[in-house]
């Protein structure tokens, strides 16, 4: 059986399936795996989905150290919503995350919470994840957002304040937004994203 291009991190929860779909249309091969050794040799490693942090970083422990030995080694790793607030270090939702990168996650401060619907991307450095996007309009559907340090964050939007909507660091990259439900901006996040894990 031939290596898929994409193992995505099944911690029994998320939207696993619209993910793997909307990667497959990017023309990748995709599998859902809580295998260590699938998830730490594939080319890109997905950590996708909704809902509440400390519950998917409990049925995330069976890959976690797969994930941190991926960082290790800069194999690329993406995060998506849920995700990408996994990379960081803790949440005040709860539980702790991976701690791969700095930074806390906070409840939004914002007037409406949860953030959910369409908000134009500012890209504030240079971005593999990004190439092409500026300005882009993707979907949101959150209520916390991370607050990276040292410089991480490539892409902003405005909701009652700034979030961050995507870092990158080394082989690590997260969007808070969708790229799956975000329409031709989301598939040309995830055509990057393809490209990067096959040049890495």
């Amino acid at each position: 059986m031939n290596r898929p291009d994409v193992v995505l991190c099944d911690y029994g929860a998320g939207n696993l399936r619209s993910v793997s779909a909307a990667f497959a249309r990017a023309g990748a091969t995709t599998v859902v795996s809580t295998d260590p050794a699938e998830v730490l040799e594939a080319p890109l490693a997905v950590i996708a989905g909704v809902g509440h942090v400390e519950s998917a970083a409990r049925g995330l422990q069976q890959v976690a150290a797969a994930l941190r030995e991926r960082a290790a080694r800069e194999r690329p790793t993406l995060g998506i919503c849920v995700g990408m607030q996994l990379l960081f270090d803790e949440s005040e939702e709860g539980g702790r995350g991976l701690g791969l990168l700095r930074g806390p996650v906070r409840r939004l401060r914002a007037r409406r919470v949860p953030h959910m619907g369409w908000n134009s991307l500012e890209l504030r450095r240079e971005s593999v994840l990004l190439e092409g996007l500026d300005e882009a309009d993707v979907y949101f559907a959150h209520s916390y957002a991370a607050e990276p340090t040292n410089g991480l964050a490539v892409a902003e939007v405005d909701h009652d304040g700034r979030i961050v909507a995507a870092v990158e660091q080394h082989a690590l990259a997260g969007v808070q937004f969708h790229p799956e439900r975000s329409g031709s901006a989301g598939a040309r996040v995830l055509e990057n994203v393809l490209r990067w894990s096959r040049n890495a």
